[in-house]
């Protein structure tokens, strides 16, 4: 590096870049990476389903459950008590285990009447449970 003489008398302007200031950030972004990067490498275990490339049935129609204001089930065009309910879903788990019950429940109907259909949904075996919702317009 070349130092400039104070009473050289010339004008003209140094040459050469001043890396000091780069240094410094350069520095400064070493430490945010070796700070950063444990953070970024850390995971979770988690065993994940395998899904086979085949896919050679269908997909089969969900059992669409609509739960009125008043309480009312109404599974398909028929409606349903909580007993009836709960037999046609063991009905519909015997004959298809992998059976997806969707719920529709009215935004004014009480959470007890969606907590007995889970839950006679969850005694008679369906495990894949959906609720059906609308899209903000």
């Amino acid at each position: 590096m070349a130092f400039g003489q104070l009473n050289s008398g010339e004008d003209m302007p140094m040459a050469e870049i001043n890396v000091t200031p780069l240094v410094d950030v350069m520095l400064v972004l070493l430490i945010v990476f070796m700070v950063t990067m444990p953070v970024l490498t850390h995971s979770i275990p988690l065993q994940l389903p395998v899904a086979s490339g085949k896919n050679t049935s269908e997909p089969k129609e969900p059992l669409r459950l609509s739960i009125s204001e008043r309480g009312e089930y109404v599974l398909g065009e028929t409606t349903f008590g909580l007993p009836e309910l709960t037999q046609q879903f063991r009905e519909a788990n015997q004959s298809n285990p992998d059976t997806v019950l969707a719920i529709a429940a009215d935004k004014g109907a009480a959470y007890d009447y969606v907590a007995q259909v889970l839950a006679a949904a969850r005694d008679a075996g369906l495990h894949k449970v959906g609720f059906v919702t609308e899209e903000k317009q």
